[in-house]
């Protein structure tokens, strides 16, 4: 039987108090995990369906396999879960600021933790995803990849930590470019609505752009919500 209430775990982080939380909704009778930082909620497992749709969309493009794929952000591990959904993929390298995120999957805490963990072709690595993408040596020792989808912070302009802001530049974009193979995918999730400025930015660097309104039920204000998933593609 599943308590009504269960806080999983709490750790300190350099970005603050993380909390992995579980509960039963009594209204939709479904049990639900959450994370916190400090008071602000950062992610929901009944708010999915524009996580999955990132990695469906980022890899949508591409043709045949075998694909290699970085994924910025594990959170509850719907992105990349998804994206180990598609038979094209080779190798996943999943990348998270947080190493209690990755415990969490590593101790079987979360409804996906034993695919992702238990997947061979999967590589949950402790890192700072934006100092990777600065570095020559990238997310893998200076390998390129045919697809990095990102879900870290709330949108380009509403940022976890300021010093992400240059990742959403012309400049950082270019870096992150450097890492894609030619015609590589650079996929982004956002929390907000298209953002023209931002997608005048990506077609600066990369020859195909385009914002996706992704629509799903929001339960718990009874209406329909919306993110953007952002598709940039290089040239071939």
């Amino acid at each position: 039987m599943t308590r009504r209430f269960e806080e999983l775990d709490w750790q300190q982080t350099p970005i603050g108090e993380v909390s992995l939380r579980r509960r039963l909704d009594p209204t939709l009778d479904v049990e639900v995990h959450e994370v916190k930082l400090g008071d602000e909620y950062l992610m929901s497992s009944l708010f999915t369906v524009a996580e999955i749709e990132l990695a469906r969309l980022g890899l949508a493009p591409l043709s045949d396999g075998p694909l290699d794929v970085v994924v910025g952000g594990l959170g509850l591990g719907y992105t990349a879960h998804a994206v180990l959904q598609d038979q094209r993929v080779r190798s996943l390298v999943v990348v998270d600021y947080l190493d209690a995120v990755i415990g969490w999957h590593r101790k079987g805490l979360l409804p996906l933790s034993a695919e992702l963990t238990g997947d061979p072709r999967c590589r949950l690595t402790h890192g700072d995803f934006f100092a990777l993408t600065a570095d020559a040596e990238g997310y893998d020792g200076g390998r390129r990849f045919d697809a990095i989808l990102v879900d870290i912070d709330h949108s380009p302009r509403h940022l976890l930590h300021p010093g992400n802001g240059g990742f959403y530049t012309a400049a950082g974009l270019r870096r992150l470019a450097g890492h894609l193979r030619p015609g590589g995918v650079f996929g982004l999730w956002s929390n907000d609505p298209p953002d023209d400025g931002f997608t005048a930015t990506l077609a600066e660097v990369f020859a195909e752009v385009r914002a996706e309104v992704v629509a799903f039920d929001n339960p718990l204000q009874r209406r329909e919500s919306t993110n953007t998933v952002y598709v940039a593609r290089s040239s071939p």
